[in-house]
């Protein structure tokens, strides 16, 4: 590959819930859909030789409207771009989280998946598709616990804020090496709001 666009999946009803997923497999809520179809339309063909998605349900239907909204073809999914599990955290809100293990639950090992397991999984899953797809540019759809410490760790990218639903995440190889060259970007949504 050289150009990966990270993308993560459209809103779900347990994100505007403020619930923890994790590897709890939740659906699009309609927003979801919407957001997927209006980002799916930005995207031009000529840019971009396919779409690969985690095989989670929120993320893989992303994918599925992204392919049919922007006849970019959905190569499949693949269980090593599924989100971080989160353990005894999934299915709770933050103020559920506090009352239930304090203010510090973040500090507490609650069977949140290691960093070091999670980045083992995306170099596996690089290594391979790099040679499936080598010299193409690929859209994957993920999620924020798996595309942000991936970013950090292996790109030297932090994301200062929480990657926002079907945002545009860009990494781009040069012969320095992998550089992301756009971070976050949800203008398809701002055009859209505009128009209403």
């Amino acid at each position: 590959m050289i150009r990966i666009g990270f993308i993560r999946h459209g809103t779900t009803e347990w994100n505007l819930q403020g619930r923890m997923q994790g590897l709890t497999d939740i659906s699009l809520a309609e927003i979801g859909r919407d957001q997927a179809i209006l980002l799916g339309k930005s995207l031009q063909p000529a840019d971009w030789d396919g779409i690969l998605s985690s095989d989670l349900t929120r993320a893989a239907q992303t994918a599925e409207l992204l392919a049919s909204s922007s006849a970019i073809p959905f190569l499949g999914v693949d269980a090593r771009l599924r989100e971080r599990g989160f353990g005894m955290l999934e299915g709770t809100t933050l103020p559920e989280r506090v009352a239930r293990w304090g203010e510090n639950w973040r500090q507490l090992d609650l069977g949140r998946e290691k960093l070091d397991s999670l980045l083992v999984r995306w170099d596996s899953f690089l290594e391979e598709n790099s040679r499936i797809h080598a010299g193409k540019r690929i859209l994957i759809v993920s999620h924020g616990g798996l595309i942000e410490p991936v970013l950090a760790n292996r790109y030297g990218t932090v994301v200062q804020q929480h990657l926002t639903n079907t945002s545009l995440s860009v990494l781009d190889f040069y012969e320095s090496g992998w550089r992301c060259d756009l971070l976050n970007c949800s203008k398809h949504l701002k055009i859209a709001q505009n128009e209403i």
